[in-house]
Order: structure tokens, then sequence, then C-alpha cells
């Protein structure tokens, strides 16, 4: 029970801490209280300038709050640039620096001002990961502040926090970075064609030309295997060959070859294998995107160069789409084209979850991208299955004409480009679950003649061959599709899929545990809640399916249980609603 001087809120909390403060204290104890004072002094100022208000400076710490995450954001940056520019006479080893975590968050607020919870805690943890000098925020920040604040982002990924029953996606605003230089940079891609890239020659650490040799056949299949990666052009070996024995910085590079990212790598012995590194960086930045790292027997070189090339395809293609998406998010409107709101439409379900709202950006997304450019097959294809899978999953609302109009889109993406494997899994997998399971199978078995490793259209191939009544076959099939793209944001959501077969399968024990892993990829998808709840009925465990049941209620209040048939079908649904409680 809330007493009356206590009271909820939502906050945008602002929790600084300074850098090495025992260690300047034992160097300089009254330089570095000076310095502290400065600091504090600098936050107070810009905290109150930008509508906040400091709540506690105890140690060498700064709690503040706002009622506005654009000031809350304003304010930690404008803190460090000013501190960073007054510790440029100072020397390093006595630089007074602070790391700022910020988080849009609920708090309980005392009558004294002080506030507690969750919301205090998570912004806490965000400023233990920043770097000295840094400001690193949660995603509900930079979704509120995104277009508001600018400045550019990297996506650090889900960070498990103590006491917190859920991950927190962490975002670090990359200090120094010019947003309006990337924009012209995308405009500037955009008149020439689509994003490129150079894959250079990779380096052999060592003489052995068993390892030497397929080193060049290895570049051969990656730039043959991120050739289909749609939407983005390949500089030919030829060019990017020149720079084999290269002294030449990677942004020097990419300037002469005109490319925004550039993969190179290394070939040496380790033993009695050969280990692969790899990486890609953004060009104009030169920061790493992504590494990896891959080994094999080098006995057979062609298995070496193929299982390798598909190896780094693998884990390279999710990690220069998530690149680009970011790159795109954080340009002004006018400077989007129709390449840049298609990847808006991939990102928008990606980061946000399945929900009415993302899914209506989602397609605003695509049918700009297809305003601006009538033959764009892919977003045409994408809209399809988008569409299909709005309605089937419940999500979306059932309307008149839905159905004919996603259809006519799959068909028209087909007819516009039938060599892009990409294009037909998508419109593929719209035709089957729009009913026309023989005609979807048909087109996502082209597109995987044309790029065997497309995993989407496997998925999509094993959920059609399950609704066709080959269970055992779609299930392996739908296994390999996920296995062959480990890095996919896709895969809580094809594992849902799969999970549903499983159950249908009568093998409840794996179906539950494919939807407690599905919900661990993506906590925000509640149809694994669903699945979860429905395998874990089947097994007589009623109560553990109750609470399955709220847990995806509570990732989605408006779901009913009509939207169950939809996504999970009659039986279930049926089951499940005995379980639902009050309604």
């Amino acid at each position: 029970m809330e007493s009356a001087d206590l009271r909820h809120r939502l906050l945008a909390i602002l929790v600084a801490d300074a850098v090495g403060y025992s260690r300047l204290m034992s160097i300089d104890d009254r330089g570095t209280v000076a310095a502290l004072d400065v600091g504090r002094d600098q936050f107070q100022s810009h905290v109150a300038a930008n509508g906040g208000r400091v709540i506690d400076t105890a140690g060498d710490s700064v709690l503040a709050v706002f009622d506005s995450a654009v000031g809350a954001v304003t304010a930690a940056l404008a803190v460090q640039r000013v501190l960073a520019a007054s510790a440029a006479s100072v020397p390093e080893a006595r630089r007074m620096r602070f790391r700022i975590g910020v988080h849009l968050g609920d708090v309980i607020e005392k009558a004294d001002g002080t506030v507690y919870g969750d919301g205090v805690n998570i912004a806490a943890r965000l400023e233990g990961l920043a770097e000295p000098g840094g400001v690193m925020v949660s995603q509900a920040i930079q979704s509120a502040v995104r277009g508001h604040v600018n400045v550019a982002w990297t996506d650090v990924g889900e960070q498990s926090i103590k006491n917190i029953p859920y991950p927190v996606r962490a975002y670090l605003i990359e200090q120094g970075t010019a947003p309006a230089t990337a924009a012209q940079d995308v405009a500037s891609r955009a008149r020439q064609g689509r994003p490129t890239i150079a894959v250079l020659p990779f380096k052999v650490l060592s003489d052995d030309p068993r390892i030497g040799f397929p080193a060049d056949g290895l570049v051969e299949d990656v730039i043959a295997l991120l050739a289909r990666v749609a939407g983005f052009e390949l500089i030919s070996q030829a060019s990017s060959s020149v720079f084999r024995s290269r002294e030449t910085g990677v942004a020097a590079i990419a300037r002469e070859l005109g490319v925004c990212y550039v993969v190179e790598g290394s070939v040496r012995p380790v033993g009695d294998r050969v280990r692969v590194a790899t990486q890609l960086i953004e060009a104009t930045s030169e920061r790493v995107l992504w590494s990896g790292r891959f080994e094999s027997q080098p006995e057979d070189t062609a298995d070496l160069q193929d299982g390798i090339a598909r190896g780094v395809i693998s884990e390279l293609e999710p990690e220069l789409n998530r690149a680009e998406i970011a790159l795109i998010r954080r340009l002004r409107p006018e400077n989007v084209d129709a390449w840049g709101s298609y990847q808006q439409a991939v990102g928008a379900i990606a980061i946000k979850g399945w929900s009415e709202q993302s899914l209506h950006e989602t397609l605003a997304h695509l049918r700009n991208a297809l305003a601006l450019d009538p033959d764009f097959a892919l977003a045409m294809a994408h809209l399809a299955l988008v569409s299909s899978l709005g309605t089937s999953t419940g999500v979306a609302p059932e309307s008149a004409g839905s159905d004919d109009e996603a259809r006519a889109a799959a068909e028209q993406a087909i007819a516009l480009d039938d060599g892009s494997s990409k294009v037909l899994g998508y419109a593929g997998c719209a035709l089957s679950d729009l009913g026309q399971r023989d005609r979807g199978a048909e087109i996502l078995r082209r597109a995987l003649d044309i790029d065997p490793s497309n995993a989407q259209a496997h998925v999509a191939l094993g959920a059609t061959m399950g609704k066709q009544g080959q269970i055992d076959a779609a299930i392996e099939r739908m296994q390999y599709g996920m296995r062959i793209s480990p890095r996919d944001r896709r895969l809580g959501f094809w594992g849902w899929a799969l999970g549903c077969l499983l159950l249908r399968a009568k093998r409840t024990e794996d179906a539950l545990l494919e939807a407690r892993t599905s919900a661990g990829r993506d906590p925000r998808l509640h149809f694994s809640r669903i699945l979860e709840a429905a395998a874990l009925q089947e097994l007589g465990r009623e109560e553990d399916a109750r609470l399955a049941l709220a847990a995806a209620r509570r990732i989605r209040p408006e779901l009913t249980v009509q939207e169950v048939v939809r996504s999970h079908g009659r039986r279930i649904a049926g089951r499940l609603e005995a379980l639902w409680g009050g309604e």
C-alpha cells in the first residue's frame, strides 16, 4: 500500500559517476576535490537549463531527473562537451571524466523529491556500461529523442541487469559524430545506386601453400555470396585486389573505391587447423561493426573455402543489414530514398516487436518506398509478406480485400524480379500464408534453387510443408534454415513457428523448449508465451500455463481469444480460454 507522500512518476533519469575517483584522490586529493566541484557545478547548471533537477550528489556521483527525455540527453551531452574542453589542458592521468547513463522509466518519488525504483537501477547500470566521457542510454530514451537530438547511435544490444527480470537494449551516443555528414554520404550513395561494399584480399599469415592457395578463392566466394544480399553492390575483386600489399588505411581505401563498407580478414594456421578471422568495417569512421572467427581442416581446400565462406556470410549478412538500418535511422526524412524507406521498414518490427503500431509503421515505410520506386520488387514482396503475417497472426485487424491486396503484391513482386531469391522467398511465404500452399511452395523452391543459403526461404518452405501434412520433413527443413543463419533477428519468430509445428507433431516437450528459447531470443514476442502456455497445458501443468498466458497478456494487453484462434488455431484457443480469468 502506498502512503500519501509517495507517488509513481514516469521520468527521464540521469546517473553520472566520476571515473577513477579513488586513483585521482591518491595522486592529488585537493585538485581532485576541486575538479569534482567543477563537474558538479556543470551538472547543476546544465540540468537546470534543460528542465531537470539534481536530486543527489553523494560521493563522486550525480543523480538527476527530467520530465523530458530530450532535456536529459541534451544536458548529458552538454556536460560532457564542456568537461572535455576544460580538461584538454590537463595531463591524461589527472583528468576527471564522467560516465553518464540515461533511462526513461517509472520511479517512486517521495514528497522531498528523492526517487527510487527500477528506473534508477537501470540508469545506474547504463552508466557503468558507458565509456569515460561517454553517454549510454536505454532504448526507451533512444526512441523518445530520435529525430529531436542531432546525434548518431550505436546499438550495443540487450543487457542483463541485476534484479531486473527482462533485458534492456542499450545505445551509445557517438560523441563527435556528424549526422549531417552521414546524411550527405547516404544521399551521395542514393545518386550512385545502392550501398557499396569492398572485400579486400585476406592477409595470409603463413608460408604454407595449403593455406595461401585457398585465400583468394575464399575472397571470391565471400564476394559471390555477398552479391546475393539484396540492396547492396559489390566492388569487383579486380578493383579491390590492387590493395593486396596495402599500407593505406581502410578509410583511404574506401574513399578510393567509393564504398560504404569494407570486409577484411586474415588466414593463418592454428595447430592442425586453419583459422580465418574477418571483420566488417564502416568505411568513413573505420569502426568495426562485426568480427568473426572460423576454423577448418586444411586438407580439402574446396570444402574449406565453401564451408568458411558460408559461415562468414551467415553472420556477416545480418550485421551488414543492421549497420545499414542504424545509419538510415539517424537521417533526416528528406535524405531517405526508396532504399532508406525499405530499411526503416525492415527495422521497425525487429526493433519494436509485433504490435499494431510497428506493423503500421512497417507498412507505411514500404508504401513510401514503392511510391518513390513503383518497380521496387523487394519492397513489394515484403509488403505482401508483412500484410499476410499481420492478418494470420491476429496482430492486424481483418479487413475486406486485405488478402487480395497482399496476394496481388506477391504476384507483382515475382513478375518484377523472378531472379531474386529474397524476393521469391518473401513472396512465396506470403502466398503460402494466404492459403495458396502449392503455389507458395513452388516459388519457395525456386528461391532456393537460386540461393540454397536463403534461410528465410528454408524456414518458410518448412512451414508450408507442415501445412501440407509433411510434418517430419517440415520440422527438419525449418531447423536447417534456423541453423544456417545463427544471428538472424527473425529467430524468435521462426522458433515460435517451429514450436507450433512441434506441438502439432505431439512433441510437446520439444515445443515447450522451443517456445522458451523463442521467448529468450525476443522477449517482446507474445506468441512465444501463448505457445508456452499451450504446451504446459498439454503437459497438465495448469498453473504454469496460466502464468505463461499472463506473461503473454502483459506483453500484449489487447490480446483476445479470437487473436489466439487466428495465430494458434481453435483447439488451442478453446483450451486456453479457460485460463483467461476475468474475461
